[in-house]
């Protein structure tokens, strides 16, 4: 198996490299501890040769002595008779008494003349141990010696060979033994690279596979592991890995199922650690706390600043504090609900058994809205439908009783008429919209769109209306923001919302559209004005078809009484929600979400 060099290659050493270099290096030591050994035991056997040579001619010289009562340094003189057994030109033999004193030298012709001897180191060390050597150069001769000295009763007698090449070389050890190790040194590495070859093999696998898995390679099907302890081992942690794959591929598997399930349900979840820190959310999560702050835009982490939620903060805190154990079907559950802006939601907290917490978030208005729709769409499109159908039978009626009426007020009436007629084919429309959009909303096909090039053609086509009511429109929307919508239910979004300000916001109104949040599945959008608003108690119905503030607002100005409920209709379709509050700064504010 051929991997591609990475860092921890580069880094560390192989085990078979540290292997052999450690075993290698402790064999050297060993190799030249024995050497060195050896090499100072051969020395000492060589050396302890010459002396028993020398001895042997110190023994000789003193046994003649003896024999021949030698006293006086005049009757040592006749120890010259020895050089017929001793040459003079292999051995020196010197003769001292106690002090130093040179009594006899077979080399030297005026030996009496010689200076003391007594510091010589051959003659301290047999003053001391009985004999001794030494290795020096004789200033007498002018030639180097090899000296053994050793004393005999009053007597010490010193023999000495010249430390010439015959000598250095017969001290030298022999450097048969030193071949036979250098030969022991080849064949021992040869062995041990051999030894960590195999010892290495099943470790190198093992570390090749550990590359494959930071790398997220598929193992090697044909990977074989040595038949020893290392095998063994590198098997198990093979066959372990492959298990928790197994299990984490399932386990991501089912995550995502959550993840999935989570985004399609339509209340808020979010999960948190035991710190209070947020693990994961939907969007209707955000959604929803936001309709619940006071804030324009709130954050999943600040909600635990909320006045909505210190019932959870205490619960969460005390169950912290509490080390009681707790069966799954008996987890501590709090649960309670909030009202804002006329929307109810039911909030509630789960502690699971490692203090981590679910805090889910339903509104429970949903069904009263619907089924209030219901009963009053029927009522409300009799209603609004009589009203522009009466007008323009009364007008024609009118025409047709009085047949000879002025021109002008002919004119007159039939004018009338014709805007009723317009009027009503609007509020045809836009029902026809608003069921189309309801029924049918596959026929409107999404695609990606980018928000703030939409929002200023929206813009620009309000140029003069927006001149005209001396107003502003502030927009804090980049290009780099995208959904995914339909085009012209997402303009029809914008356009309505904008007349809805901008029809009944008054003179100088300022408007305000912005992109205040975005996670990685949706967008979050603001649209806000400073007109005289909505009150409280109307805001949960402004949604609704043919809902009026007051009578006859949205007559007066034209409308229809549906464009607030095609802007819902519409985020609807788009798999975006909406909602309505009255603006921290006073005035309206639409906060809705939209898909990526």
């Amino acid at each position: 198996m051929i991997f591609p060099k990475n860092k921890m290659e580069i880094r560390y050493k192989s085990i078979k490299w540290k292997l052999f270099t450690n075993y290698f290096l402790l064999f050297v030591v060993f190799l030249l501890s024995v050497l060195i050994y050896q090499s100072k035991h051969e020395k000492q056997f060589r050396i302890s040769l010459l002396e028993s040579r020398l001895e042997g001619y110190t023994e000789l010289a003193n046994k003649f002595i003896l024999h021949q009562n030698l006293t006086t340094p005049v009757k040592l003189s006749q120890l010259d008779s020895l050089k017929k057994l001793v040459p003079a030109s292999l051995t020196r033999i010197t003769i001292f008494d106690l002090k130093g004193d040179v009594l006899y030298d077979n080399l030297v012709a005026s030996y009496l003349k010689m200076e003391n001897h007594f510091e010589r180191p051959e003659l301290q060390q047999a003053l001391k141990s009985g004999s001794g050597f030494n290795i020096r150069h004789s200033t007498t001769t002018e030639q180097e010696y090899f000296y053994y000295a050793k004393i005999y009763s009053n007597l010490i007698i010193r023999s000495a060979v010249v430390y010439d090449t015959e000598t250095r070389n017969y001290l030298n050890i022999d450097r048969a033994f030193i071949l036979y190790f250098l030969f022991l040194f080849i064949l021992f590495g040869v062995v041990l690279r051999l030894i960590t070859n195999h010892l290495s093999d099943s470790v190198a696998k093992l570390k090749d596979f550990a590359i494959r898995v930071r790398n997220g390679q598929d193992m090697d099907e044909d990977l074989q592991f040595s038949n020893d302890e290392i095998g063994v081992i590198s098997n198990e942690i093979s066959s372990l890995f492959e298990q928790s794959r197994i299990a984490k591929s399932d386990l991501l598997q089912e995550k995502e199922k959550l993840i999935s399930h989570l985004f399609v349900l339509k209340e808020g979840v979010a999960f948190f650690s035991p710190q209070k820190t947020i693990i994961l959310n939907n969007s209707h999560f955000i959604f929803y706390i936001n309709i619940i702050s006071e804030e324009s835009t709130i954050t999943v982490e600040k909600i635990f600043e909320l006045n909505e939620f210190n019932a959870i903060n205490a619960f969460v805190d005390k169950a912290m504090a509490d080390n009681t154990s707790y069966a799954l079907n008996e987890l501590p559950r709090l649960e309670y609900s909030v009202q804002r802006d006329g929307a109810h939601f039911q909030i509630q907290c789960i502690i699971f058994q490692d203090k981590s917490f679910e805090i889910l978030i339903t509104d429970i208005t949903q069904l009263m809205k619907r089924s209030m729709m219901k009963q009053q769409i029927t009522s409300n499109i009799s209603h609004e439908l009589k009203t522009p159908i009466a007008t323009v039978k009364g007008y024609l009626e009118t025409l047709l009783n009085n047949p000879d009426l002025d021109p002008k007020r002919q004119h007159y009436f039939i004018n009338k008429a014709h805007n009723q007629s317009e009027r009503l084919t609007q509020l045809v429309n836009d029902i026809a919209l608003l069921n189309k959009i309801e029924e049918s909303s596959e026929l409107y096909p999404k695609g990606r769109i980018d928000v703030k090039k939409l929002v200023d053609e929206v813009v620009e086509s309000f140029n003069d209306l927006i001149q005209q009511k001396s107003g502003t429109v502030d927009t804090n929307i980049n290009h780099r923001v995208f959904v995914n919508a339909n085009y012209s239910l997402l303009f029809s979004v914008f356009r309505n919302l904008m007349e809805n300000s901008l029809h009944y916001g008054g003179e100088g109104i300022s408007i305000h559209i912005s992109n205040y949040h975005e996670d990685n599945n949706h967008q979050y959008f603001s649209f806000a004005d400073d007109g005289p608003g909505v009150s409280e108690e109307h805001l949960p119905r402004i949604f609704e078809r043919f809902y009026r503030v007051d009578n006859g607002r949205s007559r007066k100005q034209g409308g229809t009484g549906l464009g607030l409920a095609i802007v819902k209709n519409a985020i609807i379709s788009c798999k975006g929600e909406i909602s309505a509050r009255t603006h921290k700064g006073g005035g309206l504010e639409f906060i809705f979400s939209l898909p990526k």
